[in-house]
């Protein structure tokens, strides 16, 4: 019962119901401009999908953000990062990640999916010459009162979904190559489940990133590696995930009610007047298209992938690659004292507590977050730029 509580809840969270505004539309049913921050709905093609994208900010900007959202939420869920950075000078580009928002949604057991599944080649029972195991034995892992334990992190989505983490971050970084300019080392902001996402992306393409801003990194309640006593519980999870995939459309449709969906936001938001109707409407219209109740319940499926704290302490996550991390002290999501346990890795430089704020700081508190994310921007030196001939000839004459 309380698993099946849990998983609702998980689903009331993100089912608000579609507005009937009149609106033109683009590809997936995406309105041509966000009724979130008024930006263009622009489209990058990556492997042959189509990947929602906003962009704010001076094109010349010094310093350029790639923001990562949570869980079954979108890009429109940065609407106030977005303008906050714009408006202190920083290129900001929020994406919808494959299968999120209104990017696309390919069928997780098509030929299509399959060929953009991450995981491809990552791993060594892939019988492809990769030495890197699909499971990772006695992981230091963190625990709800600050404490450390050890067990076995298993890696490979149990459903072999191309909707995981390594397909996420491979997807960062190829827009982060394509969009963020040339020489030019952008700096990640991500909330929630997106962290995994972005600690991956900075492992596998360190070249690309000059840092990570965490905002309420999540730690996957139902991660094989998470649950209390896995041999007994985890076949009792993976029933009721297969119970969902199997018969939870109606649920789903059943519970799109905007009241209801208003009330259940007001659990991880502790900042109520930010569950606002815009909320609202953005996070549920992309939820209503073709496909996505199927990623929902894939996604609630995944009880495997990378976890914050095997990723800050592998060998692999680089050097120089500093990490801050901010929280809300009343998110019910996330332990207090494990986020806190984080400063205790080297790249970690900065964990910080916003007392008032839940587990959407960056849409609950934005000032705070936004006045955060450029304190550490200010404590990254962008690259030195290369002296040209023409950029000395104009040092030595004034033009």
């Amino acid at each position: 019962w309380k698993l099946t509580m849990f998983y609702s809840k998980q689903l009331l969270s993100i089912l608000i119901s579609y507005t009937t505004v009149a609106v033109v539309h683009s590809y997936n049913g995406a309105p041509a401009y966000s009724p979130a921050t008024g930006l263009k709905n622009e489209f990058f093609t990556w492997r042959g999908q189509q990947i929602r994208y906003q962009v704010a900010g001076p094109k010349d900007a010094d310093q350029t953000c790639i923001l990562v959202h949570g869980l079954f939420v979108n890009g429109d869920h940065w609407r106030k990062t977005l303008k906050g950075l714009a408006d202190n000078g920083v290129r900001a580009y929020a994406i919808d990640l494959l299968g999120n928002g209104y990017s696309s949604k390919p069928a997780k057991d098509s030929a299509e999916a399959r060929a953009l599944n991450g995981e491809n080649g990552r791993f060594s029972d892939d019988d492809d010459g990769s030495t890197a195991p699909s499971v990772l034995k006695n992981v230091q892992l963190g625990t709800a009162n600050g404490g450390k334990r050890v067990a076995d992190v298993d890696l490979r989505h149990p459903l072999g979904s191309c909707y995981n983490f390594y397909t996420w971050a491979e997807l960062v970084q190829d827009f982060t190559r394509e969009m963020c300019r040339r020489n030019q080392e952008a700096t990640i902001v991500c909330n929630s489940i997106g962290t995994m996402t972005s600690l991956q992306a900075v492992t596998d393409s360190p070249e690309l990133f000059n840092g990570v801003f965490v905002v309420n990194p999540n730690f996957r309640e139902l991660h094989s590696a998470e649950v209390p006593f896995p041999s007994v519980s985890m076949p009792a999870v993976r029933a009721v995930q297969k119970l969902l995939r199997e018969n939870g459309q109606p649920l789903f449709d059943a519970l799109a009610t905007p009241n209801t969906v208003k009330e259940i936001l007001k659990e991880p938001y502790a900042i109520i007047d930010a569950v606002d109707d815009e909320l609202v409407d953005v996070l549920l219209s992309p939820l209503l298209t073709d496909g996505a109740a199927d990623v929902v319940f894939d996604t609630l499926s995944y009880s495997a992938g990378p976890l914050p704290e095997q990723l800050l302490g592998d060998t692999a996550f680089p050097g120089g690659k500093p990490v801050w991390v901010c929280y809300g002290g009343k998110d019910p999501w996330t332990p207090p004292k494990r986020v806190d346990r984080l400063s205790d890795f080297e790249c970690v430089e900065n964990v910080i507590l916003l007392p008032d704020a839940g587990h959407c700081p960056h849409d609950e508190a934005p000032e705070d977050v936004n006045g955060l994310i450029m304190d550490f921007l200010s404590n990254i030196k962008p690259p030195t730029k290369a002296l040209t001939q023409k950029s000395i000839f104009g040092a030595l004459f004034g033009r």
